[in-house]
């Protein structure tokens, strides 16, 4: 529960943000946060300079912030001096206004990395479960084996086709799970499950059970986005990213949106310094920018489905992606294409276990697509059995999951 007093007012701080500066540290805590920029240095071929080549691997936004957020970034960094707490509150009121939801709601993160993190701990442990979709994110697996708590990896259904969540898959895979976690769009395959069945998992799931829903790509689709179910006081954790659409991966900045009570929880675990006051500023000014998110999805989709519809006639099919990413069939071992892109400095995404012949592509610019087309034909058009990248050190250990059919 939140203070009845609120202390810290005087200094911009209300009683809905005081726990996340007064609350006592975990001693989780110092866990190790994994992000998509980890996961994919460590399937990259090689040490890789990140300012050469070509980095289609790591589903970011080549545009970076834009004009509004740069302004607010240099304009703000004269004060950097000083601690703005009182930033991210309002950030946190323009976000709950935009959205029709209460401030109470909403609390902003260095990304949407930490509270995914802290939600999984929060919610799961060896007697509940955490379900996800295979192949899909891997980061919440992490925090999973942390807090000791079984993985279920369900299929995605209809891999061939929609390649969506299957939802009353998840729902079987165990009968008291802590976090059922649902990535709309997926990450790798940038496809969308339907609001139909996202409403059938938070009607159908055990009273306790957490749904968290990773809102980190919905900016590039069209499907309904999830905050409806925290209007109605569900037990319904969404994250939001400024990484994706934004431009800001490198900046950090994110929100964990859902019932206070529920918020209160996965802070405990961390997120109780201030944000840096850049990441804020740029933050803040994206939201107003009121074309900002129309016109990068219409970018971002235009040169996926060119770069979609190139692969579909030079024959390779891949995933019905809504996002900036998707996975792409090879038709052989897709570590070995993987490499052999990697030895012209052309980086693609990782392979998941589920899917070994197929690679994830990142949508990056129209001119980095078409070197991609260049590369990719050069490759397929060479023997790549038995190219395997070089394992780097301090490489992702395996972690034993369980499959479910």
């Amino acid at each position: 529960m939140y203070p009845t007093v609120d202390p810290l007012a005087p200094n911009g701080i209300s009683r809905r943000n005081f726990f996340r500066f007064a609350a006592g540290a975990s001693a989780l805590a110092s866990l190790p946060i994994l992000t998509e920029a980890h996961l994919a240095y460590a399937e990259r071929p090689k040490f890789a300079d990140p300012n050469k080549g070509i980095h289609i691997d790591a589903n970011e936004n080549p545009m970076g912030p834009c004009e509004a957020a740069r302004s607010a970034m240099i304009n703000i960094v004269p004060r950097g001096g000083r601690y703005l707490f009182n930033g991210e509150e309002e950030l946190a009121e323009i976000f709950a206004k935009q959205e029709g939801l209460s401030p109470e709601s909403v609390i902003p993160f260095a990304g949407s990395s930490e509270p995914l993190h802290y939600t999984v701990l929060a919610f799961t442990s060896k007697d509940r479960p955490l379900v996800v979709a295979d192949p899909g994110y891997e980061a919440p697996m992490w925090a999973a084996k942390v807090s000791g708590a079984p993985i279920m990896k369900v299929p995605l259904a209809d891999p061939k086709g929609a390649a969506s969540h299957d939802i009353k898959a998840m729902l079987a895979a165990s009968s008291n799970p802590g976090v059922i976690y649902i990535c709309n769009p997926n990450n790798p395959t940038g496809t969308c499950t339907s609001p139909s069945d996202i409403e059938y998992a938070v009607a159908n799931a055990p009273k306790d059970t957490i749904i968290l829903i990773d809102e980190a790509y919905i900016h590039l689709c069209d499907a309904p986005r999830s905050i409806n179910f925290v209007k109605e006081g569900k037990n319904v954790i969404v994250l939001r990213t400024f990484s994706k659409l934004y431009g800001m991966a490198g900046i950090r900045m994110g929100f964990a949106i859902g019932k206070p009570e529920l918020l209160a929880k996965i802070s405990q675990f961390g997120g109780m310094n201030s944000l840096p006051i850049t990441a804020v500023a740029a933050a803040k000014a994206s939201l107003l920018d009121a074309d900002l998110v129309s016109t990068r999805k219409k970018i971002i989709a235009d040169t996926r489905m060119q770069t979609i519809a190139w692969l579909k006639s030079e024959g390779y099919s891949t995933t019905p992606s809504e996002s900036n990413c998707f996975m792409l069939d090879v038709k052989r071992p897709g570590k070995g294409v993987q490499a052999a892109l990697g030895s012209k400095d052309m980086y693609v995404g990782r392979i998941w276990p589920a899917w070994p012949n197929s690679v994830r592509i990142t949508v990056g610019t129209p001119d980095e697509m078409m070197a991609f087309r260049k590369a990719f034909t050069e490759v397929m058009a060479s023997n790549t059995a038995g190219l395997v990248a070089p394992k780097l050190p301090g490489r992702l250990e395996q972690m034993p999951f369980t499959h479910m059919s």
